[in-house]
């Protein structure tokens, strides 16, 4: 007899994970409910807006906002890129469920919106409960601080797509945002600061040239290149309740160069050079490539821009501090000429 189970796929291991979610999130829910991380107004009280969660075929979340006078939802997907390969490597998923949280939940908040719910999708060659729920564990705990619920998702045991211990996974964030308050260059002005929140590090861009690089000495790097993209989203909604913030670039693939994505057409930002962290420095010496590569492949050691009104820029900046997010003014909006790049470098 040839059944599913000697084909490669374990429906009773799956079973036993979606159990262990249901119960670890029932807890969560009851220990959470009270008292969220954020209290601001314009928050909502995720948690006991999930009426149907993990376990059915979809989930239900209560979508009345009677607080804002046209609320928008605001939806993202994302994966992590290469940097599952090095998870597998190390069978260590203690931090790439934050990743991938971090790489939705950090551009969600670029339009000015608030997360509400998150959904993932993990796919495995074969399917080890232990390293599954190291992974949902982290994203849970992301999830929690990036003031979203884990409302659903999906796990799926794929032999003869994914070998041996190859997998990978898929983020879905959803949010909402006040029609006459989305971010975006729409509001950007002649004269705004842009603020440059500190990256944790590579987060999760630019591994496929990182595993080329360090390939015979993962073990020596292994911090650097396994550290967990960081969360942005306290950041976000403490600048957007406290300061008038006109825009925000999260600083992923592409680097640096993301950021003329929410400016207009007759502005250009001026950009001043900062000091390269120590990881980045040994990536340019190994690869040999120049400045402008650099900034074209990683974020360079900021994780997130916020274009801000300038009376606002240095309270922003202290008010950041007292929130754990190292930041510095990397440059201001100025006129833009035809045929100028919208990113100029000092």
């Amino acid at each position: 007899m040839i059944d599913y189970k000697k084909s490669g796929v374990d429906i009773q291991a799956g079973d036993d994970l979606v159990t262990w979610l249901q119960k670890s999130e029932a807890n969560a829910n009851i220990r959470k409910s009270e008292n969220t991380i954020f209290l601001q107004s314009d928050v909502p009280d995720y948690k006991k807006r999930v009426i149907s969660g993990i376990g059915g075929f979809a989930s239900l979340f209560d979508g009345r906002f009677q607080h804002m006078k046209h609320p928008v939802l605001v939806s993202c997907t994302d994966g992590v890129g290469t940097k599952v390969k090095l998870a597998s490597y190390f069978n260590d998923f203690s931090g790439i469920g934050q990743d991938l949280v971090a790489m939705c939940a950090n551009d969600l908040i670029c339009t000015g919106g608030t997360p509400l719910f998150f959904l993932d999708y993990y796919a495995v060659g074969k399917l080890d409960l232990n390293n599954a729920q190291e992974f949902l564990t982290s994203v849970k705990e992301a999830c929690e601080n990036s003031h979203m619920a884990l409302i659903g998702g999906e796990t799926a045991e794929m032999p003869g797509v994914y070998q041996k211990t190859d997998f990978d996974c898929a983020g879905f964030a959803v949010g909402v945002v006040d029609k006459e308050k989305i971010w975006g260059s729409h509001l950007v002005q002649d004269g705004d600061i842009i603020i440059g929140l500190e990256s944790s590090g590579f987060h999760s861009n630019g591994y496929s040239l990182l595993r080329n690089i360090f390939e015979s000495e993962y073990e020596k790097y292994r911090s650097w290149l396994l550290e967990p993209t960081k969360l942005y989203v306290e950041a976000a909604i403490t600048l957007k309740n406290e300061f008038e913030i006109h825009a925000m670039a999260h600083i992923t693939g592409g680097g640096i160069e993301n950021l003329p994505r929410v400016l207009p057409e007759h502005l250009k930002a001026t950009i001043k050079k900062w000091e390269l962290p120590e990881c980045y420095v040994e990536v340019q010496k190994r690869a040999k490539i120049t400045d402008q590569e650099m900034r074209e492949t990683f974020n360079c050691g900021i994780g997130l821009m916020v274009i801000i009104k300038a009376a606002h820029a240095k309270s922003a900046i202290l008010r950041l501090e007292n929130l754990g997010y190292k930041s510095l003014v990397v440059g201001t909006i100025e006129p833009k000429i035809k045929d100028e790049p919208h990113v100029e470098w000092t």
